[in-house]
């Protein structure tokens, strides 16, 4: 019997993926993901070696984020139309701008400002599809397995951290940037026609009679009497302040300044996060019936940000190697638990307008890289980590403190 129940809990993460809906969400976001990160390192270095200029490279990464106060327009979007067909025009949009890209660098013609105008129309339909993919993957698998969805979802996205730009960093090497663009149109558009397949009915659609702002105000007033939700919303806001500039524009910075290592051990560092990533993803995937999600957000919020201070009193490159994997797994698990924590109390009709607030919390991350990056030319790396992880456990303690509900949750 024990040995019975132990198979049963190795295979449960994995058992979730025979349901048909759910598996096809899964595919196709890791396809769209996939594309994701792979452009994250070819638009970045075709940029470089274009322009020449590490501000351009700045600029078109803003530009990546440029839209995002549009995500709750988006996020009521995505209760109003089919959540697959949603998905699946955004997958075909940053398909079709892949092919754009592609047709530019193969006519000699591609300009700084083709770039720009393509990042930025990406970044729109990146902005559609987040909300969109979460909530379907939410209403495929159902209540009881929500948070299971959630994680097995977060888990493929971490593992295109991983694969993604080690991708595009060999096509870009041996088959140029139209070679890398080939790809990631191919990823993009084969993520639009997976999610095509999805049948799923949805529950208790939002009301389509009424104007997008009209929904977009139902949901900013359902969210305000929803603690758990408008907490889990802060948290989210906190930590793309202070938890995700240290391992965007920090690490490169303490990689180089304090471990004296280059590229390649660069590489290494973010492969242990991206390992940690996956460790944390994958163990709450497999935990049946997750309960305390709220006090385990906390937790994880916590860990994450201790770990940064405990980076940033280290000189040591296997030390820090291993301290990032737990940095990688509270990361990850915080992703998942937000979610979770906001989709188990929230009515599913509500899901997308819910899921655009947390793609604009997205939009304190350039604030905290700003801040992250004064604070690093000022005080250097490891200062700046260790104030960031400080601010983190304080503003969630604070959180813990005046949403009580987030911690029953």
């Amino acid at each position: 019997m024990k040995l019975s129940t132990t198979l049963n809990r190795a295979v449960y993460p994995i058992a979730i993926l025979r349901q048909r809906n759910f598996a096809l969400v899964w595919t196709s976001n890791v396809l769209g993901a996939m594309g994701n990160q792979t452009e994250v390192l070819v638009l970045g270095w075709l940029v470089l070696v274009t322009t020449n200029s590490p501000l351009y490279v700045g600029l078109v990464t803003a530009a990546r984020l440029g839209l995002n106060p549009m995500a709750l327009f988006a996020g009521a979007i995505a209760d109003r139309v089919p959540r697959q067909i949603l998905l699946a025009t955004a997958e075909f949009v940053m398909g079709a701008l892949g092919l754009l890209m592609l047709a530019l660098i193969l006519s000699g013609q591609l300009a700084v400002w083709h770039i720009f105008g393509i990042t930025l129309a990406g970044g729109l339909a990146r902005i559609f599809q987040m909300p969109a993919v979460q909530s379907l993957a939410a209403d495929s698998v159902g209540q009881d397995k929500l948070a299971n969805g959630v994680a097995l979802t977060t888990m493929g996205m971490n593992l295109t951290l991983i694969i993604g730009p080690l991708l595009g960093g060999i096509l870009f090497e041996t088959m140029g940037p139209e070679g890398a663009y080939a790809l990631i149109a191919g990823l993009h558009l084969s993520g639009g026609f997976c999610a095509l397949l999805v049948r799923v009915t949805r529950l208790n659609p939002s009301n389509a009679s009424e104007s997008v702002l009209r929904s977009v105000w139902e949901g900013l007033k359902y969210v305000k009497g929803l603690q758990p939700v408008w907490a889990a919303l802060l948290v989210a806001a906190i930590i793309n302040f202070s938890g995700f500039p240290f391992h965007t524009a920090l690490l490169p910075v303490f990689a180089r300044d304090v471990l004296g290592t280059g590229s390649a051990g660069l590489g290494l560092l973010m492969s242990a996060f991206g390992v940690g990533a996956l460790i944390g993803s994958l163990a709450l995937a497999s935990i049946e019936n997750l309960k305390n999600a709220g006090k385990l957000l906390i937790l994880s919020v916590v860990v994450w940000h201790a770990s940064m201070v405990a980076l940033s009193l280290s000189t040591s490159f296997p030390v820090s190697l291993a301290i990032l994997v737990v940095t990688g797994a509270a990361f990850s698990s915080s992703l998942v638990l937000i979610v979770t924590v906001m989709f188990r109390v929230a009515q599913p009709e509500f899901r997308g307008r819910i899921m655009g607030l947390r793609v604009l919390a997205i939009s304190a991350h350039t604030f905290g890289s700003i801040n992250s990056g004064a604070m690093a030319g000022m005080w250097g790396a490891p200062w700046a980590a260790s104030v960031n992880g400080v601010i983190g456990i304080a503003m969630v303690a604070i959180m813990a403190v005046i949403a009580p509900k987030l911690r029953r949750s």
